[in-house]
């Protein structure tokens, strides 16, 4: 399986149209996510690719673990790290809120070590990404950066 670390910003009218707007500068706006906590499979790759490529027909549900921040009168911030262990598998955390990429990227990657201090797996480098969005005047500004896991399935 191929895991796809992919991040987007956007400024619009509403909440929910800066969060659209968001997922798609990241390229994953056609798809229902499918939201899961936070451990990467032994056997998948992880890549970053900023914005997703085709990953299957409109309307299928996408596995992602998400980090998204929104705001009206801040900057905000959405921060994932990520780090593999010499056994396989791995594990996603993620930040995000009204506060400096530094800070999110800081918090995603404490709460990482406290993820490491629960298993006994010996551990690589950590890896991580940040995406800042800024309000217009009068607009809601998202961020979101998020792993996707695989392609698109049917929900039903």
């Amino acid at each position: 399986m191929q895991i796809r670390i992919v991040h987007g910003a956007a400024s619009a009218p509403t909440e929910m149209s800066s969060y659209d707007a968001a997922l798609a500068d990241a390229n994953v706006h056609d798809y229902n996510l499918v939201s899961v906590s936070s451990v990467v499979p032994a056997d998948a790759s992880v890549e970053v690719v900023d914005t997703a490529p085709d990953l299957g027909p409109v309307g299928y549900g996408l596995t992602v673990v998400q980090a998204r921040a929104t705001s009206a009168d801040d900057p905000v911030s959405a921060a994932l790290a990520w780090v593999r262990s010499e056994e396989g598998p791995g594990l996603f955390y993620e930040a995000a809120g009204a506060e400096s990429p530094e800070r999110a990227r800081e918090r995603a990657e404490r709460g990482l070590e406290a993820g490491k201090e629960l298993r006994e797996w010996t551990f690589g480098e950590t890896e991580s990404v940040v995406r800042e969005a800024t309000p217009r005047e009068d607009e809601f500004a998202t961020a979101v950066a998020l792993a996707v896991y695989g392609r698109g399935r049917p929900l039903w």
